[in-house]
């Protein structure tokens, strides 16, 4: 039986029972029978492909591909994954650079099948790195099933922080930010953007994160996003907006107001 972490209320109260727990839920959510199988599959067979071909077709294997990715939901894509996985990385007009969702570019770029003669499953280190950040995905895949705006916060937190450890620009860490559709959803929350912003031209998008960044975090650079004090502004303004949005609407308004003004404290 697989254990099921426990979030007892939402908003910024369940986020801080939730970072007091985590480490001892965590541990225990990795014990669970079922986790401890799909690793140590992978661990012994991964080491044995060599081709995307071969991976789609052993599903114990391409789920904990998946998974390590956030792309669970793509096991039964297998011939989507497999042309990502055979375009490689390098190529501008490879599947996965054409994508607007850059999770595939990642799984592409880790795996190395459309990139290298040798791919990366040949790698000693390559099992370990997967394993971790399958082990990160899952974790926050079964706190989303008790409540998916902690698992978008956990997300948000994580991704901004990679993105800035990155050696690239800002409007590429922007775009980033945009083509990465948890880390999108939460930042729209937080900073009040409607659904339909997502049609905008994409200037016209980063311009606004840009200006709407600015105003609630006193910043313009996506790295500053990943600072502490703006990770928790961040943070509140995310829940308090995201609890909003889920109250009935005879209770959002004087409601709504007290939990921005908190969130913005």
């Amino acid at each position: 039986m697989t254990f099921q972490p426990i979030v007892p209320m939402g908003g910024y109260a369940g986020w801080r029972f939730l970072q007091r727990t985590m480490p001892a839920q965590q541990a225990a959510f990795e014990r669970s029978p079922q986790m401890s199988r799909d690793i140590s599959y992978f661990e012994e067979k991964i080491g044995d492909i060599t081709s995307a071909e071969m991976l789609v077709a052993d599903r114990r294997l391409l789920n904990v591909a998946l998974g390590a990715f956030g792309l669970d939901d793509d096991i039964n894509n297998r011939f989507f994954i497999r042309k990502v996985l055979e375009d490689g990385s390098q190529e501008s007009d490879a599947l996965a650079n054409r994508m607007a969702d850059k999770r595939y570019l990642h799984l592409s770029k880790a795996f190395g099948f459309g990139d290298f003669d040798t791919p990366n499953t040949q790698l000693s280190d390559f099992a370990d790195e997967i394993i971790a950040n399958y082990k990160t995905r899952q974790f926050e895949r079964a706190i989303g099933a008790q409540n998916e705006n902690m698992r978008l916060a956990m997300n948000m937190l994580r991704e901004l922080s990679d993105l800035a450890a990155e050696d690239s620009s800002d409007e590429t860490k922007w775009f980033s930010i945009m083509g990465s559709k948890p880390l999108r959803a939460a930042l729209e929350t937080a900073l009040g953007l409607p659904s339909e912003f997502a049609a905008l031209d994409i200037d016209r998008q980063l311009e606004v994160f840009r200006t709407k960044s600015a105003k609630a975090f006193g910043t313009t650079e996506a790295s500053q996003l990943a600072s502490p004090e703006t990770q928790d502004k961040l943070l509140r303004l995310f829940l308090a907006r995201s609890e909003a949005l889920a109250m009935p609407a005879h209770l959002t308004g004087a409601t709504t107001a007290l939990a921005l003004l908190q969130a913005g404290r």
